[in-house]
């Protein structure tokens, strides 16, 4: 028999979304309590069959200008030993107690983005509902990944010509890649930068304090968002982030959750920062910020690489980059150096077209940043909503024009 109860429990929380092949941070108890401290009230229940904890879900109520709503981000979690079948079984109560508690909360509609690799099916979910495809993007849908262990966690093997929802490794098959193969597989631009940022005396550190040192990646995330007009996070969003994901002091597999700022120094000046997220043997690769004064100093790229053996020596298993512009498999294999000519290195690709183009698509830039270092895409199920009130609809209008003036 399922049960749903509010979760009260952080360790058991974050114990059951450890042991999942897909773990993303932002289902953790912590990111919770982030957005409590902004304002947004956390939501967390737990299914339970027969007493087992089969699935957990955590979502935040957002009294968004555009329209009050609940959103979960890259939740539900589901356990890797729950078929594709089931899955309906489970969701079914579950998305009955997450309407009520929308309703309850004045929302007008219900936004989910599970982090499902794309082949799993929306079959999955439960059919009575009024589910439809959401015109924009909660979170980053085609991201870029770095498997700092063979075989990749992340892989989907076919079973009965089925993906099931989660597939775990034996621990004793898992061998780590080390830090030298890993920087041969780059692209060679990647590589000459990095050499040419450390050959500038570009030095790079791990602030021991992040909520003393936050503030400057504040000023650089400032004038980044401005120079690439972006909707950015609050600064309110990134003290909380920093606050309840504390700096790691020890590490391991263990259901931790922490974060790392790191600055990158050039003549005595930090002209880049990053702010990466740990969970449970995975860092991604949360917030970029760089200064426009020292643009030709490929500093942003030396401290990817050290975030990157910072991992490796952590015994992470998989490094996030996040979000990319989404590709297909030619153009995967273009950006990775495997057919693109060299006239053509560093030139991002249109995502419609194996043509080179700097625009088309906003984010173009990053996907040649972030492809360069070698690794894989994963594509996720496209968000979902589920209307409560009739004001969504003009929500959605005015979602579908901001994605066509975006770009997307």
């Amino acid at each position: 028999m399922l049960t749903i109860s509010n979760a009260a429990d952080r360790q058991k929380w974050n114990s059951f979304l450890a042991s999942q092949k897909f773990r993303p941070f932002l289902q953790s108890w912590e990111m919770g309590e982030v957005y409590r401290e902004i304002g947004q009230e956390p939501i967390r229940l737990e299914v339970r069959e027969d007493n087992a904890l089969v699935s957990i879900c955590f979502g935040h109520i957002v009294p968004a200008r555009r329209g009050k709503h609940l959103s979960i981000p890259y939740g539900p979690a589901v356990s890797f030993q729950v078929s594709g079948v089931r899955c309906q079984e489970i969701f079914q109560p579950l998305m009955i107690e997450l309407q009520r508690i929308a309703k309850d909360a004045g929302c007008a509609f219900i936004r989910m983005s599970p982090f499902w690799p794309k082949e799993f099916s929306y079959n999955l979910l439960p059919t009575p509902y009024n589910l439809r495809p959401s015109p924009l993007h909660l979170l980053a849908e085609h991201l870029w990944y770095l498997p700092l262990v063979t075989p990749d966690p992340w892989e989907c093997p076919m079973i009965n010509d089925q993906f099931p929802m989660n597939v775990q490794l034996p621990i004793s098959k898992v061998q780590e890649r080390s830090g030298e193969d890993i920087f041969k597989e780059m692209r060679a631009t990647t590589r000459n930068l990095i050499r040419r940022a450390e050959k500038e005396g570009v030095t790079i550190t791990i602030s021991d304090n992040p909520i003393r040192d936050l503030p400057l990646f504040l000023t650089l995330h400032d004038e980044t968002r401005h120079r690439h007009r972006f909707t950015p996070y609050t600064d309110a969003f990134f003290h909380a982030q920093v606050k309840h994901f504390v700096h790691p002091t020890t590490y391991s597999l263990q259901p931790t959750s922490s974060c790392s700022l790191y600055l990158a120094h050039y003549k005595n000046e930090v002209i880049a920062a990053s702010i990466h997220m740990h969970f449970a043997g995975e860092t991604s690769y949360h917030h970029g910020a760089s200064s426009k004064k020292y643009r030709n100093i490929p500093a942003s790229y030396l401290l990817q690489w050290r975030a990157i053996q910072d991992a490796i020596a952590r015994g992470d298993h998989i490094y996030n980059f996040w979000g990319i512009a989404p590709l297909s498999r030619d153009e995967q294999a273009i950006f990775l150096q495997e057919k693109q000519p060299k006239r053509l290195w560093g030139i991002p690709l249109s995502p419609c077209k194996k043509t080179p183009c700097t625009s088309r698509h906003p984010f173009a830039g990053v996907t040649t940043f972030k492809t360069g270092f070698g690794g894989k895409s994963i594509d996720l199920v496209h968000c979902i909503d589920l209307p409560l009130k009739p004001t969504y609809y003009l929500t959605r209008g005015f979602e579908t024009a901001r994605k066509w003036w975006r770009g997307f």
